[in-house]
């Protein structure tokens, strides 16, 4: 069941390419303030590449993804890319990932979280042996990685991932993704 509150469900929006590599700044208090005027409550933010925890109504929700990049391209002068998530389907997230569920290392575990739903014909044109040694599956909206050298070495990025998948994504660690899940409960 979604956290209730007085405005609504819980939600988390990961945005892509924010404060990495010092490029796109952006300050996470001047992001609340941005989330905040759109009709979100509650809002926090984890860490400073772009998770936000907010609660909204589904109505807003709805229409919320395309509205922050939208608001954030007006007060930043750059677009991001913003991936949403409802609370429910974090906790799927993390209940469906099959490397967990073999025994893989927590810490060679991430996850990309994809705009769209890729179709079966895009997912079967993806090369399984682009980075030896690296393993994913695509499963729903999610891709879920198995990096044992890590993502800096990995060829599995979401540059790669969104021209094959036809969609947008962005990745997060798993450490990141239990802590979003945390915070969505509070």
């Amino acid at each position: 069941m979604t956290a209730k509150t007085a405005t609504g469900s819980t939600y988390v929006a990961l945005l892509r390419g924010i404060n990495v590599g010092g490029k796109h700044k952006m300050p996470m208090k001047d992001l609340v303030e941005v989330c905040s005027a759109t009709e979100c409550g509650n809002v926090r933010t984890y860490i400073q590449s772009g998770n936000v925890v907010f609660t909204a109504s589904a109505t807003v929700a709805k229409r919320l993804a395309p509205l922050l990049a939208k608001k954030i391209g007006e007060r930043f002068g750059f677009s991001v890319p913003v991936v949403l998530r409802s609370r429910e389907q974090l906790e799927q997230v993390v209940r469906n990932n099959p490397f967990l569920k073999a025994g893989k290392p927590e810490s060679t575990l991430h996850v990309t979280f994809l705009a769209d739903e890729p179709t079966a014909e895009a997912i079967g044109k993806l090369d399984p042996n682009r980075s030896p040694g690296d393993e994913f599956r695509v499963i729903g909206s999610e891709i879920y990685l198995y990096l044992p050298n890590g993502m800096g070495n990995s060829k599995l990025t979401s540059a790669y991932f969104d021209s094959r998948l036809s969609t947008v994504g962005t990745a997060r660690n798993w450490a990141t993704v239990l802590k979003l899940v945390e915070m969505t409960q509070v």
